[in-house]
């Protein structure tokens, strides 16, 4: 009987533990706009680009195709939070221009808005021409890129990106011991609050964001591959393991697709 009674506490402390730490973490994001919040918008680049090359995240030229297909934005601190915020992914809309089509488009925070215009409100996305455009009726997009600077609303919201999975681009300059890739195409949050690598010694290892969408191991001894890479999502917290994603003979500059992704 009392051995019964001891499960049964058990059983009810181990529910109520997982029940509160429920509760501590965030709620998945939505995949379509709500809770809506007031922001400036401008663009940059040409009136049908991606912006700038890659920008401040180093996406490099995945930003001008897909699934990104330049629809991005350059966030001001509050959205770029030191490249926090890179890979997340915002649903934007205008109603205040007759040019307004009023319907959300969704952009890739790509790249870094830190002052000038982008410190006007406490939130200012600097979308590229294509992004900007997109937020107009038809036929209406060069109307709206006249506009100057466009009160807007934002929410965040999920990424998706069909059919892909998270891919590591390994950077130039990486050897046996220094190692620094960039993690795109990450469904759901998008953004990451950590990264870690395990080699043949088994202990995952805490990477460092070295700027924006960049994370690097400086290891001080050799590192042997093949490389596990595990992610945290900064929203949510969730953990993704890549097992064995980058093979033994990697080479810098080659990009290396997963198996894996959040959906």
């Amino acid at each position: 009987m009392a051995a019964s009674l001891l499960a049964s506490f058990v059983t009810l402390s181990c529910l109520f533990t997982v029940s509160f730490c429920l509760k501590t973490k965030r709620f998945s994001l939505p995949m379509a706009g709500r809770g809506w919040s007031p922001a400036g918008a401008t663009w940059y680049g040409s009136a049908h680009g991606a912006g700038s090359d890659g920008g401040a995240c180093g996406y490099g030229d995945a930003v001008g195709q897909a699934p990104i297909s330049a629809m991005i934005a350059a966030g001001s601190p509050s959205i770029f939070e030191s490249g926090k915020g890179c890979g997340a992914c915002y649903q934007v809309r205008c109603t205040t221009h007759k040019a307004c089509s009023g319907k959300p488009v969704t952009v890739v925070i790509t790249d870094s808005c830190p002052g000038g215009t982008c410190l006007r409100e406490s939130a200012h996305f600097d979308l590229s021409g294509t992004a900007f455009g997109a937020m107009a009726r038809p036929g209406m997009a060069d109307e709206l890129r006249n506009a100057g600077i466009l009160p807007i609303q934002y929410s965040r919201v999920a990424c998706e990106y069909p059919g892909k999975t998270i891919t590591f681009h390994v950077e130039a300059g990486c050897n046996p011991y220094y190692f620094a890739m960039v993690v795109e195409f990450e469904d759901g949050d998008g953004d990451l609050a950590a990264v870690e690598i395990k080699d043949g010694s088994n202990a995952w290892r805490a990477m460092t964001q070295s700027w924006g969408a960049v994370w690097r191991l400086d290891s001080g001894s050799v590192l042997h591959a093949p490389f596990s890479i595990q992610l945290t999502s900064q929203y949510s917290g969730k953990k993704l393991v890549a097992n064995n994603v980058i093979p033994a003979g990697w080479k810098p500059g080659a990009t290396y697709r997963s198996f894996v992704n959040y959906s």
